[in-house]
């Protein structure tokens, strides 16, 4: 997800839960949508207690897709991929999405996709970070008047670092006079990024966070086994809410999947409720989980976003997909709803709560999604991206 933003507000005990979606591009034709629901949870806190959350995808700046279309020629892969970051301009975007958090100063956020680009000029040496999009966010949120921080507690941060593409000499080496020579005197580097899941606590809550944790998935997709593989996992902060906790937690499951094989992502959230099934506290889980309820599509089903289909080892969902009718062995949607986690944003299934669709250089809707986008003025297509909640 890079286009959609999630804002949940959870009162604390015989509570409402209201969730606010705003469908935001963050290119310079900006547009937005705004929609408001609510339903209630169980929760082990204070009646007063309110808290707030944010989960929003802040998009490495590249379509690691269209990039993988050009292997094995890393050259040129890795300088598609350059050109798209040095395009979307995250400096550009950082005080847009300071300013979206401002204007709910939610308690938490959740985030995808915190990405780290470092680079150098020659074949030794220490790499230099150009672009830290964690870092610049937060320096943003600085002139909102509400301040960020990375939640911690003792020495541990909530940031699990995902999969990384490392800095390789000659194979990831692009070409970008304007970005290097003021800092190397030099026309290319080579350059490579970490990208990761990260949890943020508004500056006034930051002594409010109890606990802070992380694991990773053992399930992994394999692009050069060994060589290169995307690892994936989640981080946790316990957040003190009235006289209890309430454990928060983000992830951003696998999106590529293979023919002929149960898809990663399916796998890793069975792994996640697995993992939470034994916390025995209130959660909130939120993230990019990379899985519409519709998945796996049927052949003769559109499919712009390209998400698992029946080529997999997957039967078709079902029509009109419930928690009772859903298939859920191949569904990360329909695993965590199976385990008893409640969706808390708008029905799924509906497509104008589509989560996913801008094109990769955030310059509006792709034509070709919009085509296929019905009842979306946005060009979104697919739901891939949720706030579950549990009572532990």
């Amino acid at each position: 997800m890079i286009d959609k933003l999630w804002c949940v507000r959870l009162l604390a005990l015989g509570l409402v839960l209201a969730i606010s979606g705003f469908a935001h591009m963050t290119s310079p034709q900006e547009t937005s949508a705004w929609m408001t629901f609510a339903h209630e949870i169980p929760a082990q806190a204070d009646a007063d207690a309110t808290v707030t959350v944010v989960s929003r995808n802040i998009y490495l700046g590249a379509d690691v897709g269209s990039a993988l279309e050009l292997l094995p020629d890393m050259p040129a892969a890795a300088q598609l991929m350059w050109e798209q970051v040095t395009a979307t301009d995250f400096s550009r975007r950082a005080p847009l999405l300071a300013a979206e958090l401002a204007a709910d100063a939610p308690d938490v956020v959740a985030i995808q996709e915190a990405t780290t680009w470092e680079c150098r000029p020659t074949f030794f040496g220490s790499s230099t970070v150009v672009f830290d999009f964690l870092g610049q966010l937060l320096g943003a949120t600085q002139d909102t008047g509400v301040e960020y921080a990375l939640a911690s507690a003792g020495d541990r941060t909530a940031m699990n670092p995902g999969y990384s593409i490392p800095v390789l000499p000659y194979l990831t080496t692009v070409r970008d006079p304007q970005t290097f020579q003021p800092l190397f005197g030099t026309d290319s580097a080579a350059c490579g990024f970490t990208i990761g899941d990260a949890l943020l606590v508004r500056a006034d809550r930051a002594d409010d966070v109890r606990d802070v944790g992380q694991g990773d998935y053992s399930t992994i997709y394999s692009i050069v086994p060994v060589l290169f593989e995307i690892d994936r996992g989640y981080v946790w902060i316990d957040l003190a809410v009235g006289s209890g906790e309430v454990r928060f937690v983000t992830t951003h499951l696998e999106s590529l999947w293979s023919e002929g094989a149960t898809p990663v992502n399916a796998l890793q959230a069975q792994e996640l409720v697995e993992v939470v099934d034994g916390w025995g506290l209130p959660l909130v889980v939120m993230g990019d989980f990379n899985s519409d309820p519709r998945d796996p599509r049927p052949l003769t089903a559109p499919n712009p976003g390209l998400q698992p289909d029946t080529t997999t080892e997957c039967q078709a969902q079902v029509e009109s997909p419930s928690h009772m009718t859903a298939r859920a062995e191949c569904s990360p949607y329909w695993t965590m709803v199976r385990a008893g986690f409640r969706d808390a944003g708008p029905d799924a299934l509906d497509p104008m709560n589509a989560t996913w669709g801008s094109s990769a250089l955030l310059a509006g809707p792709d034509p070709d999604r919009l085509a296929q986008a019905p009842n979306n003025p946005y060009g979104y297509t697919d739901r891939l991206d949720y706030v579950f909640t549990s009572s532990g």
